[in-house]
């Protein structure tokens, strides 16, 4: 817990707009309305494919309202968040991205715990193999979480009271869920999916006859035509994904789940199952989707956008964090993209973190990032500003960058500061798979060359030790001429000149790099060098002469 002074914190807490308390709220008043002494919070997670970035985000935002909760409740009231794992679902279809795809092409159809490792021999099956990779996944960002299999849950018997419960309301749940299927669908429905003794295929077939006192279904096998009657505890038996979600939440005891857009039918339905099994329906809410660069949602199966492996290799995590954070109900393109830009606004939130009173800083992601307690601001240069070096010097390695910022920053290194020794890296690997290729030169005109020269013979005016600010002046002032000059009023200097449109800054990158945008031009040029900065504009003059 934070240690900022609790019944202050608390008291900004109940009032304040961030939508982790608002989520948070939610789960304060069904407490009033139904006391109990734990907290439960859930994510699901599909193991049929490698954790995604829509697992990440789930199990984020779900943490950043269980720290709320705990803010709200002065950390009284015990919380759990479980991790659930979908492994009993049967494989419908060999995954694209897999090894040894025919092999596993003869176990479709089984629950996917049964189905072998395509991987290696390293795991007994296919979902444990997953199961695995998320639970490492969920351990790298350190959340607290307790993790649940679907097959363990059913087979241990932790189901089994419910699932009876479920057998004993099965007409009530059938009325539930008929309605909301095509009509030959609802023909061959039933909650429950009996797993065949035989095959170990998960069974899409008609319920002949249920018995509640006897806790059994029966039903014809597909294959041999004879009646098979079979308990529905044990794990003889799953159920169909939304009466199970349902029945998850009432064996469980589940408070609070959040879940994509695309689900809002489905939580509505699985909803109305669980009161009829006498049950609550957890709070939530429905965040939207992601999408890609051409505003298309995202698909695993697809594989548009950005996996979780692709954003670690550009950015730190926390930049990911952040993301996920703002804006949860606002659909957002997910793509390599939005990338520097949230590297670089957390460590803006972080910087001015340490300015902000209490109010204040229950509304700024980090303090949810971090769960009330976030680092202290300690990064001398902006990712912005390390892709333009690289972009300016070409460099292929981080020596070449750190000697840049050992002139800039005198005693700066990658000891002193490991965190910007990572973003080094980061912005490197950003470089070459991202920026490099997108290079593009474009000639200045006859204008725009005059405005170089006088930015050039300014420059070399400047003494050696030149500061950030200085530099930057006398960039507005050579810019302060047409087409550059800011005739509507809006743009002024410090001492009330008139200043430059953003076209003057645009036309330095695009000529001078081969890029749209990038940091100050004057704090680039101060760590970049004078004498650099102007063999690059020599550069540029000489590349269009």
């Amino acid at each position: 817990m934070s240690t900022l002074e609790i019944p202050a914190l608390r008291e900004i807490a109940e009032s304040s707009n961030a939508w982790p308390f608002q989520e948070a709220r939610k789960i304060v008043a069904r407490l009033k309305k139904r006391p109990k002494d734990e907290v439960v919070f859930e994510t699901g997670y599909g193991p049929s494919g490698l954790p995604h970035i829509g697992t990440f985000g789930e199990v984020a935002r779900t943490t950043m309202v269980r720290h709320a909760f705990r803010v709200l409740t002065d950390d009284n009231i015990k919380t759990r968040l479980i991790a659930f794992s979908d492994d009993m679902d049967g494989l419908r279809k060999v995954p694209d991205n897999v090894p040894n795809r025919d092999m596993m092409a003869q176990h479709l159809g089984k629950p996917l715990s049964r189905v072998p490792d395509p991987f290696s021999s390293e795991y007994p099956s296919f979902a444990a193999a997953n199961n695995a990779r998320l639970r490492a996944f969920l351990d790298q960002f350190g959340f607290d979480y307790e993790f649940l299999s679907s097959t363990d849950c059913y087979t241990s018997g932790r189901f089994d009271a419910t699932l009876l419960r479920v057998l004993e309301r099965f007409e009530q749940i059938m009325e539930i869920m008929l309605p909301s299927l095509r009509e030959e669908r609802a023909q061959t429905y039933s909650p429950f999916l009996p797993i065949s003794p035989r095959t170990e295929i998960v069974l899409q077939v008609p319920i002949m006859a249920h018995d509640a006192t006897a806790g059994t279904i029966t039903y014809e096998d597909p294959d041999t035509k004879q009646r098979v009657t079979t308990l529905v505890t044990g794990g003889r038996t799953k159920l169909q994904w939304k009466p199970d979600w349902a029945m998850r939440w009432v064996a469980l005891g589940v408070d609070y789940e959040m879940a994509g857009k695309d689900l809002i039918d489905s939580v509505t339905l699985s909803g109305e199952v669980c009161r009829a099994l006498g049950g609550s329906a957890p709070e939530g809410f429905n965040y939207e989707l992601f999408l890609d660069e051409q505003g298309q949602k995202i698909s695993k199966s697809k594989g548009n956008g950005l996996t979780i492996e692709e954003w670690l290799r550009y950015a730190p995590p926390e930049s990911l964090s952040l993301f996920m954070y703002r804006e949860p109900k606002a659909a957002k393109r997910l793509y390599f993209d939005v990338i520097p830009r949230h590297v670089d606004e957390y460590q803006q939130f972080l910087e001015a973190y340490e300015r902000q009173d209490l109010r204040q800083r229950l509304a700024n992601p980090v303090w949810h990032i971090h769960s009330g307690n976030p680092p202290k601001p300690n990064m001398p240069i902006s990712f912005s500003m390390l892709l333009t070096l690289v972009a300016s010097s070409n460099a292929e390695n981080a020596e070449t960058l750190w000697g840049f910022i050992g002139r800039y920053r005198p005693g700066v290194t990658p000891q002193t500061h490991p965190k910007l020794d990572a973003l080094v890296r980061y912005a490197i690997h950003y470089f070459r798979d991202f920026v490099l290729p997108q290079k593009r030169f474009r000639e200045p005109t006859e204008g725009e060359r005059a405005a170089l020269l006088d930015l050039r013979e300014a420059l070399s005016q400047l003494p050696a030790d030149a500061t950030a600010e200085q530099i930057q002046q006398v960039v507005y002032e050579v810019g302060r001429r047409e087409p550059f000059l800011d005739k509507s009023g809006k743009v002024k200097s410090k001492d009330g000149r008139p200043g430059v449109t953003l076209d003057w800054f645009n036309m330095l990158y695009q000529v001078l790099l081969g890029q749209e945008k990038g940091p100050r031009f004057g704090s680039f040029v101060a760590v970049y060098g004078l004498n650099n900065t102007i063999e690059m504009i020599d550069g540029a003059l000489a590349r269009s002469a």
